[in-house]
């Protein structure tokens, strides 16, 4: 794999003291995790449980969650370094139990101390799941000030939640959805929208319909037919529900875009194996000025954009404002996976269209990156307009 020069912390190059940890997880992926992800994605729990009582057993399990949860404490800064490498493989996050970073995070920042108490441990250690359940059909997902969803506080203080979610990552496994929903105000308003921690073994909670997202599984879309909620399961402020949301969706933008940069250094390397390995009557494939083209623009791409999601890393780390970093970082990690990844299809053939590779999977993932977390065209305006501004 592609190693930078080492360099200050903080920016792309990984730090001396990280690099034992990163072989690590990078050699524990190899072996325990990228032989076996097609049993996983065909939903191996078995496997999947067997791969995270190892990963503890090697103590590489939960490295960027609090030490009192039993994570590794590693700060987004050190763990950045770490995210690519795991997010090398879609199950890798989960598998390590760093999946769970996000909900732990809002938890701390967001639920009253008893409801913290009551789930972050089981989060951080793998024995609850949490979805995130924001998007609605026939709502544009860009603008959640329309979501239709409703929670409405009852005498005794709970709440009666009604509506219908879908792509919400996970909920077919998951114990706890955070949902947004409108408590006050009227559709199209920024106030009066609240995230709720909704149980999803209430009573109402329903499991529509799996959404296989070009063929994989994964999504799912829910609805909610009256579920009650407890009274204190809201998360912040009621009524200021897009600042949970809106903290939330920044820090999971930009460990997705760790993931990506993980993933396209995956099909780089690929790539960069079928150019040395595969012959042809003129000689090795990699010799054709064709590929070579491919292998340029290709580590360009990867050069250009891991620099763009560190700057971003530091300025959330340093507490700054990275809105517009962190949408540069997510449009350009985006377009790198789907581009290096469509490179290596092209550089292996039809095998790379084919169950031999993870290069389908890959190629998938960066389509889908385009449209996760605002499609590009949101950042597009959001990022143009601060210019202007």
């Amino acid at each position: 794999m592609d190693e930078s020069i080492a360099g200050p912390h903080g920016r792309p190059e990984c730090p001396p003291h990280l690099l034992p940890l990163r072989e690590r997880v990078r050699g524990f992926l190899r072996e325990h995790v990228l032989p076996w992800e097609d049993d996983l994605d065909g939903g191996d729990t078995a496997r999947g449980a067997d791969i995270r009582r190892k990963a503890k057993a090697a103590g590489l399990w939960g490295l960027p969650l609090p030490d009192e949860l039993g994570g590794g404490a590693l700060g987004l800064g050190d763990y950045a370094h770490i995210a690519e490498v795991e997010g090398s493989s879609d199950h890798g996050p989960s598998l390590l139990g760093s999946a769970s970073l996000l909900d732990v995070n809002t938890l701390a920042r967001h639920a009253a101390p008893a409801v913290r108490d009551r789930y972050a441990a089981r989060l951080a250690s793998g024995e609850l799941a949490m979805c995130n359940a924001m998007t609605e059909p026939d709502v544009p997902g860009s603008d959640p000030t329309l979501v239709t969803t409703t929670a409405t506080r009852r005498p005794d203080g709970t709440w009666l939640v009604t509506g219908r979610k879908w792509f919400v990552t996970g909920a077919g496994h998951a114990g706890l959805a955070a949902v947004l929903a409108r408590t006050s105000g009227a559709s199209g308003e920024r106030d009066g929208l609240s995230v709720l921690l909704v149980p999803t073994g209430a009573d109402g909670f329903e499991i529509v319909r799996e959404l296989p997202v070009l063929g994989a599984g994964g999504q799912w879309e829910i609805a909610l037919h009256g579920v009650t909620v407890p009274g204190d399961h809201v998360l912040g402020e009621p009524g200021r529900g897009l600042r949970v949301a809106g903290d939330r969706v920044r820090l999971g933008r930009l460990l997705r875009c760790l993931r990506w940069l993980g993933q396209a250094q995956r099909a780089y390397d690929l790539m960069c194996d079928r150019a040395r390995a595969r012959r042809t009557a003129a000689g090795r494939l990699g010799d054709l000025q064709h590929v070579q083209r491919h292998l340029f623009e290709s580590l360009l791409s990867l050069r250009t954009t891991r620099p763009l999601v560190f700057e971003a890393v530091g300025r959330v780390e340093a507490g700054r404002d990275a809105r517009t970093e962190t949408a540069l970082a997510k449009v350009a990690a985006a377009r790198t996976l789907h581009e290096v990844t469509d490179a290596a299809v092209q550089v292996y053939g039809a095998e790379g269209l084919g169950p031999d590779t993870a290069l389908p999977a890959l190629l998938r993932a960066g389509r889908a990156a385009r449209l996760l977390d605002g499609p590009d065209e949101l950042h597009f305006g959001t990022v143009a307009r601060r210019a202007l501004g």
